[in-house]
């Protein structure tokens, strides 16, 4: 059966909140219940500081809406390796996160972007990566996804800006943005290609095959035993 994530973080908006949570020990509590109107499992997940643990209140989240992540990139046809980048550059997994400027939750959704994508909750995990990734997914169409540059730079700064520049725009906090969530990517697939390849490497081929057919005309196959 399907569990469903609820990162809740009640009693510690101020850990979440602090400017670098990723220096904060943090501990992980979950707990599965049904609910009583959908009959779904929820997953109820806790984050408290002070865990002997020593993991970090961004590591604890990543790991909680890991599946949120995957389902919609999977859903909107985006590389979770790239939402995944946008993410930690954006809040660096707080989910409680606001910018200066009053963009919200994972990957900062500013209101006006909020109301567009219909996400009523920026601080709701699962509505924020959904209308986030959405959004992402709407850039990389405008601009192309062969090179994400102009949708991340537009989702940045806005499509209107990139449109009026041609571009990237001259802005620094856009161009520092495009190259460290640009970097942060192409870091995340080389890692992937070099785990799949040494995967490949070390799963044993098949063992090959052999059959033959008896007197009775019945077909045997079996494993070739090892020479």
């Amino acid at each position: 059966m399907r569990i469903c994530f609820q990162l809740v973080c009640t009693g510690f908006a101020a850990v979440l909140l602090s400017a670098q949570p990723a220096e904060r020990a943090a501990k992980l509590n979950s707990v599965v219940r049904p609910n009583p109107k959908t009959g779904r499992l929820v997953r109820t997940v806790t984050v408290a500081p002070g865990a002997a643990s020593g993991a970090s209140v961004s590591e604890v989240v990543r790991e909680a809406v890991s599946d949120y992540v995957d389902e919609a990139a999977e859903r909107y046809q985006v590389d979770p390796l790239l939402v995944r980048s946008v993410i930690a550059v954006e809040s660096n997994y707080n989910p409680l996160a606001v910018s200066p400027k009053g963009a919200r939750g994972l990957m900062q959704l500013m209101p006006a972007t909020a109301r567009r994508l219909n996400v009523k909750d920026s601080f709701d995990a699962l509505q924020n990566i959904d209308g986030g990734v959405r959004y992402l997914k709407y850039l990389l169409t405008v601009f192309g996804d062969e090179d994400p540059r102009l949708a991340l730079a537009a989702y940045n700064a806005g499509e209107g800006a990139v449109i009026k520049h041609g571009g990237v725009p001259p802005y620094r906090e856009t161009r520092q943005y495009v190259e460290r969530v640009g970097r942060m990517y192409e870091e995340a697939r080389r890692a992937a290609e070099a785990k799949g390849r040494s995967a490949n490497a070390q799963e044993p081929p098949y063992p090959p095959l052999e059959y033959y057919i008896d007197s009775q005309g019945r077909l045997h196959i079996r494993t070739r035993p090892a020479s």
